[in-house]
């Protein structure tokens, strides 16, 4: 098993918008029968995340499912709406669960 995950770093004034956006990102991702969930730091260290949106995935090219929409107008607008309110590029982890 894999987990992917996303580190996002919002001012915080932008703070519940981006917990909407990456709320959506869950439901999607439990849409294609993933388990996901929204990660909110209650202590963070100098230049730590935000928020974070973790999802676990069987096989890596369930990520590039993930994120790829192809030509969902939607999805891309929603995109677009969730960059305005980040203040850098998400970091992504790709992490291997062991056992």
């Amino acid at each position: 098993m894999y987990l992917a995950r996303f580190s996002y770093d919002v001012l915080p004034v932008n703070r519940q918008r981006a917990m909407d956006f990456i709320r959506r990102e869950v439901e999607a991702a439990e849409g294609r029968g993933l388990k996901a969930r929204l990660l909110v730091p209650l202590t963070r260290g100098q230049g730590g995340p935000a928020l974070q949106f973790e999802v676990e995935l069987t096989s890596l090219d369930q990520l590039e499912g993930l994120r790829q929409r192809g030509g969902d107008t939607a999805a891309q607008d929603w995109m677009h709406a969730f960059s305005e309110v980040l203040t850098c590029p998400p970091a992504v982890e790709i992490l291997r669960v062991e056992g």
